[in-house]
């Protein structure tokens, strides 16, 4: 038969339909991709009760269910293809804001993959969405106060890229985990449950909160709620 994909905002697509989501799709392991917009605070003055900032930790802990999240227009379209392509459940997370260009082209994601953007010795910076672009403004200015940080867009949260994380963590010695989603059941809980048990370093969190989302424009809530590459040093430089 065809592959169903869903669509409609995060909070809905995820959180109303969340039963549906466990006990048809991936209860019965049905060719199901959850492919929601509007994740995220990018939904900007529509306010905390439409910006979705648990999405990603309701579709990651349920088994048979894979987590990717682009961080620009030519890695979505590939995320949407590999779920196309895979049987299985997918959830692709997608915003709603207009986002800058990370890819020069289009790029091939596989699961359990990600990408080293940047090499660095000082720093691992592990980022994912929208903080992808974030993390690579503040590894160049990092680059200018003399810091070398490495920065990988981990699109893949389930499953983990464990060896690249691993591998980078133990070469610098301190992580920032950067996401566009609470603290709790996402990327930042992720990469903290690899390096507890792999290789325990100095790590620092750039996400929201325990707090729910608030009007703004995407950009200022990006600022408020500390997401933005002036968040990423801070964190680096915390950890210094």
């Amino acid at each position: 038969g065809f592959n169903a994909f869903t669509g409609s905002f995060a909070v809905f697509g995820t959180g109303r339909c969340y039963d549906q989501i466990r006990n048809t799709v991936c209860y019965s392991n049905l060719n199901v991709k959850v492919c929601p917009t509007h994740a995220g605070v990018s939904v900007g003055p529509d306010g905390g009760s439409h910006q979705m900032l648990e999405d990603v930790a309701l579709m990651q802990v349920l088994p048979r269910m894979r987590v990717l999240v682009p961080a620009d227009f030519h890695a979505c379209r590939a995320a949407l293809k590999l779920a196309n392509a895979t049987d299985g459940p997918f959830y692709v997370r997608m915003g709603r804001a207009k986002v800058p260009q990370v890819y020069a082209e289009e790029v091939e994601l596989k699961l359990g993959g990600s990408f080293v953007l940047r090499e660095g010795d000082d720093v691992t910076i592990i980022a994912n969405g929208v903080e992808v672009n974030e993390a690579l403004i503040a590894a160049e200015k990092l680059a200018e106060r003399g810091v070398s940080a490495e920065v990988i867009d981990a699109y893949s949260i389930k499953p983990l890229d464990v060896d690249t994380i691993v591998a980078s963590a133990s070469k610098t010695g301190k992580v920032v985990v950067c996401e566009e989603h609470s603290v709790y059941g996402g990327l930042c809980s992720a990469v903290a449950e690899v390096l507890s048990q792999e290789c325990p370093c100095k790590t620092k969190f750039v996400a929201v909160k325990d707090t729910f989302g608030t009007s703004a424009e995407f950009e200022e809530l990006m600022d408020v709620f500390e997401l933005d590459s002036k968040a990423i040093l801070n964190a680096v430089q915390a950890l210094l």
